[in-house]
């Protein structure tokens, strides 16, 4: 393992987390109650006159990682507020729960302490099934509208069966807790239209220490505790808020054809917008297109 100074991940991560802190964002941890502590970022100053928005990240590396471009972008606008799950970054539980629900029970807790009335929610992937779920618990009352990116919250056995296959892996495990550089590769050449080419083993081991290795086994226990993707039935109900659905065309984690079928379902005032040539994680290979998107759903009147 590298050490920090000489770690290209370390040296990254710290100019993200100057990111955020240029962008008026504090770095803060908060016990929500006896078990459970969360580390987020939220604004220094929020202001009253500003909305909130709730940045929730997917399975990977910690939030800095994947909501650099749109905390910059948003921030000027509303109330920013990032967090990390429960697992990633300082975030951590005694709780034996691990289901995309508790996450989304968790968050709300923190949002209380905060005084956060009001807000809209934005989810990629693994945070999408916990935005969805933080909206249906909280109702329109509070999450006022709900973006899903990349996220199969409508997914079943034969969708994680499927992605199996693509990977040609012997199970999800290895493709999302990636073991060796190898597995990394595979991942990224699924997840990103345009992978970066001739990654050195060195800088990949540096990612997989920094980025996928802390708390191992308590992430293996929350793919192992999702409720969604055990049987071929699906599970959500409708939301009663405004959904925006924003997917990479050429996704390959969660093919396009499940977008088409959760804007059916998720609720009657779904759209769905498709980005071209990006795959599972649009919001960082288009974050121009992904960031006007997401601002005129946001800021569009009812």
């Amino acid at each position: 393992m590298l050490p920090s100074f000489l770690s290209p991940v370390s040296v990254y991560s710290l100019y993200l987390r100057r990111c955020f802190t240029g962008s008026g964002l504090s770095s803060q941890t908060l016990s929500v109650d006896d078990e459970t502590t969360l580390h987020f970022w939220a604004p220094t100053n929020p202001t009253a006159q500003k909305p909130s928005v709730v940045l929730i990240h997917g399975f990977g590396p910690e939030s800095i990682w994947q909501w650099r471009k749109q905390v910059q972008f948003l921030a000027p606008d509303f109330n920013v507020y990032v967090l990390d799950l429960i697992f990633f970054g300082g975030s951590s539980t005694k709780s034996s729960e691990r289901s995309e629900t508790f996450q989304a029970a968790s968050l709300g807790k923190l949002l209380d302490k905060l005084e956060v009335e009001k807000f809209h929610v934005v989810g990629t992937s693994y945070g999408g099934l916990v935005a969805y779920n933080l909206a249906k618990m909280l109702g329109e009352e509070r999450v006022q509208k709900v973006v899903i990116a990349s996220s199969g919250v409508n997914m079943m056995k034969s969708s994680n069966v499927a992605l199996v296959q693509r990977a040609q892996l012997e199970k999800i495990e290895d493709l999302m807790l990636p073991p060796t550089p190898q597995h990394l590769r595979i991942l990224m050449s699924l997840s990103i239209h345009k992978p970066p080419q001739l990654l050195p083993d060195f800088l990949l081991r540096d990612f997989l220490d920094k980025l996928y290795g802390e708390n191992k086994k308590e992430k293996m226990e929350l793919l192992k505790g999702l409720t969604i993707g055990r049987d071929d039935t699906s599970r959500i109900s409708p939301l009663q808020q405004e959904v925006l659905i924003v997917w990479g065309e050429e996704d390959r984690i969660f093919p396009v054809k499940l977008a088409h079928e959760l804007k059916e379902i998720i609720s009657k005032k779904a759209r769905l917008e498709l980005i071209k040539e990006a795959s599972h994680v649009p919001q960082m290979e288009k974050p121009g297109e992904f960031n006007n998107i997401l601002l005129n759903f946001l800021q569009e009147h009812s």
